[in-house]
């Protein structure tokens, strides 16, 4: 199997890499747990430790469409990319261990996250993201570019509600329950979060799902995602945020202030 250099640390690594091998802020030893099916992941989460957690994530294979695309893309990549090792596997929780404030999305890019091995890494969609994390003081620097390049947020927290990369940016229903309790065991392992911002309407459904499923009380009413839209539940605010995509910030339908109010607003729940 073809090795290439990591474009941060170097070294020599396979696409899709393996565990324990050095690629940077990789959780997952050689010998750590996989889950190969929906009743593995069940199991496999039920662990008391958000380390353990993030190793377990980062080598789950319980999804057969999802392990066949995060590798094929792995494995063919982008032409611009292509003297880049890919990570090819998912994409687990990433920043404060004990954050205020968590940051829900959909899923890893196929190109962006599934390549560099950090959640909203390495694509437009982070540009944007990173900017605005910076800006509002959530971030330790303006890019997330690649794992290894030094970002650090703070006292905030990267989740995404599907760990891998799905084909069209579209996981079946399937996919989603089967990866579901992952992200429930890490908010229950979260109890400093009073904030999470959720990015588009997947994040947001995902989001009230996973604070219900790890103990927050279930609301009486949902209200529809929007952009700023709250919903309280228990010592949780949830604000509703249009995702960063190209789509959305080319055509101005999210801007940077209504992007930075967001997290400001984030910043004002948790002081």
């Amino acid at each position: 199997m073809t090795e290439l250099p990591h474009p941060i640390v170097g070294g020599a690594f396979t696409s899709p890499v393996a565990p324990g091998t050095g690629w940077p802020d990789d959780p997952a030893a050689p010998d750590t747990p996989v889950a190969r099916d929906a009743d593995d992941v069940r199991r496999l989460a039920g662990t008391d430790a958000l380390a353990e957690l993030d190793a377990r994530v980062s080598v789950c294979s319980a999804c057969p469409r999802l392990v066949t695309w995060r590798e094929d893309v792995a494995t063919v990549k982008r032409a611009s990319f292509a003297d880049q090792p890919y990570w090819g596997r998912p994409i687990n929780g990433w920043g404060d261990p004990e954050p205020s404030l968590l940051i829900v999305g959909l899923a890893p890019a196929a190109n962006g996250g599934n390549r560099t091995g950090r959640i909203f890494t390495g694509d437009p969609s982070a540009d944007w993201l990173f900017a605005s994390l910076h800006r509002t003081g959530w971030a330790s620097q303006p890019t997330s570019e690649h794992a290894g390049d030094g970002q650090r947020l703070l006292d905030a927290r990267m989740v995404a509600t599907v760990r891998c990369a799905p084909p069209g940016n579209k996981p079946t229903p399937t996919e989603r329950d089967t990866c579901a309790p992952w992200i429930a065991a890490e908010l229950a392992l979260l109890p400093t979060v009073r904030a999470v911002v959720a990015l588009g309407a997947f994040g947001w459904d995902g989001a009230v799902r996973s604070l219900v499923a790890a103990g927050a009380p279930a609301p009486a009413t949902r209200p529809k995602f929007g952009h700023g839209v709250e919903l309280r539940l228990g010592d949780v605010t949830l604000i509703g945020c249009y995702h960063p995509s190209p789509h959305n910030t080319y055509t101005g339908r999210l801007t940077r202030e209504m992007t930075d109010a967001v997290f400001e607003r984030a910043r004002a729940l948790t002081d």
